[in-house]
């Protein structure tokens, strides 16, 4: 009976990681690839096929190539981290031009990976809405996303809610990527399978980092608001699902993970909620009370992320991680240093349950204002921070400093540097720009 449930299990996983059926639900979405078609020994074109996915070494970076029945593709037919090759062929011949549906439009992906150098491939978008909807979706995953929305709730809604959410997502994703370069598997094979993003393509894949942060944030935002806000039980719900389940399906239509990977992502992230679920109040009130904080936070967050750099080569996910490991950092000791000096202090337990103000113009004209000055703020940090970290951790390691790209790829240089330039940053956000917005009476 066991062995049967584990057979039709393991036969389950097989069907989900599947690529093809990422390169159907792409289809159904109007994105078409423009593959080069290889033709056979006998003149005929040879059908799409998702091969084997095999990670090798070359230039001391990993990367994925094709391999079938058993032996690698020359130079030209091998598909280098998942990427289409550089010649294409239009699927309707060579008169395609002439009968392009005037909806349909030819693109690459968004943004290329300044490290990796990967570019991307042509793909052509049949239905535009679409891959506006999942652009957006995929976005609230990134970087500059995160950038945005905590600083926000942070300024203007609920500092006690957006610290707590970074304790969250800076868990969430170390877990996430340290279980990524400990199962290796890579990204779905293309073909069949477009590659509407290259940004992350030369990380790991299982699980999908994007849905375990697109429903951690969510779903752990409605659990910190819900009773401390006043607002509908199923409204709240009915956010925090359609968001998880939009930023789930993005990537799919990405192109970067299987329905596995994706199912996996967002069952991983809420057992890590159902965990911190019951410690996250006892967590917060340390780092505001223990004098011995600062030191406890510092020490965890930089053991957590050695451990993390040392399971696997180079890859953009370890920057992702001690940059999250790193932005916790800053916040939290910023959450002790507010509390210690009674910068920035809680409303009171009898105030509950919040409600929101009545919206005017002049208090959307203070938000919008708040959150345009502590933006800048954050972005002249980083950038400053980044200007003079990277330099000086070259000139300390004696490593040259004139390729920026080549010298974050190694460890010494791109674990300081993540760390030191978040820290800095998270520290700016909960600390710095409330002072700043108290010196100029916008608090």
């Amino acid at each position: 009976m066991a062995t049967d449930f584990v057979k039709t299990f393991v036969q389950m996983c097989n069907y989900l990681q599947d690529p093809r059926h990422v390169a159907r639900f792409q289809n159904i979405c109007g994105v078409k690839g423009t593959f080069p078609v290889k033709p056979t020994d006998s003149g005929e074109s040879e059908p799409d096929c998702p091969g084997v996915r095999k990670r090798v070494q070359q230039g001391g970076q990993s990367s994925d190539v094709s391999v079938v029945n058993g032996a690698a593709g020359d130079a030209t037919a091998a598909q280098i981290n998942g990427m289409q090759g550089d010649s294409t062929a239009r699927p309707d011949g060579p008169s395609a031009a002439a009968n392009v549906d005037p909806d349909t439009v030819r693109a690459k992906p968004l943004r290329r990976n300044s490290l990796t150098g990967d570019v991307g491939q042509e793909f052509l978008i049949h239905n535009k809405f679409l891959f506006y909807l999942f652009t957006f979706g995929t976005e609230l995953g990134n970087e500059m996303f995160f950038i945005v929305f905590f600083p926000f709730l942070f300024w203007n809604i609920d500092a006690l809610v957006s610290r707590r959410l970074i304790v969250v997502w800076a868990w969430n994703l170390f877990v996430g990527q340290s279980t990524k370069d400990m199962v290796r598997w890579s990204r779905p094979a293309s073909p069949p399978v477009v590659k509407v993003e290259v940004f992350y393509n030369s990380e790991y894949s299982m699980p999908s980092t994007h849905a375990m942060t697109g429903t951690a944030i969510p779903f752990c935002l409605f659990m910190l608001t819900y009773g401390r806000w006043q607002y509908p039980f199923l409204f709240g719900f009915g956010v925090a699902l359609s968001w998880s389940i939009l930023v789930c399906v993005s990537r799919v239509y990405m192109g970067m993970h299987s329905i596995l990977e994706v199912i996996t992502g967002f069952l991983y992230s809420l057992l890590i909620l159902a965990f911190f679920q019951p410690i996250l109040d006892k967590i917060d009130t340390f780092y505001m009370t223990d004098h011995f904080a600062p030191l406890v936070i510092i020490v965890s967050h930089v053991s957590l992320g050695l451990v993390a750099f040392s399971l696997d080569s180079w890859s953009t996910s370890r920057g992702d991680t001690a940059q999250a490991l790193g932005t916790g950092v800053g916040a939290a000791i910023a959450t002790h240093v507010n509390y210690q000096l009674g910068l920035l202090l809680d409303p009171p337990l009898s105030s509950l349950p919040l409600t929101l103000p009545p919206i005017s113009v002049g208090m959307v004209f203070r938000s919008l204002l708040r959150f345009v000055i502590g933006v800048a703020v954050i972005l002249v940090t980083r950038m400053v921070m980044k200007a003079v970290t990277i330099p000086f951790l070259c000139r300390l390691f004696g490593l040259p400093s004139d390729d920026v790209r080549q010298a974050r790829q190694h460890m010494k240089v791109e674990l300081p540097y993540r760390y030191i330039v978040y820290s800095v940053v998270g520290f700016s956000c909960v600390c710095v720009v409330p002072v700043l917005f108290r010196i100029v009476n916008l608090a």
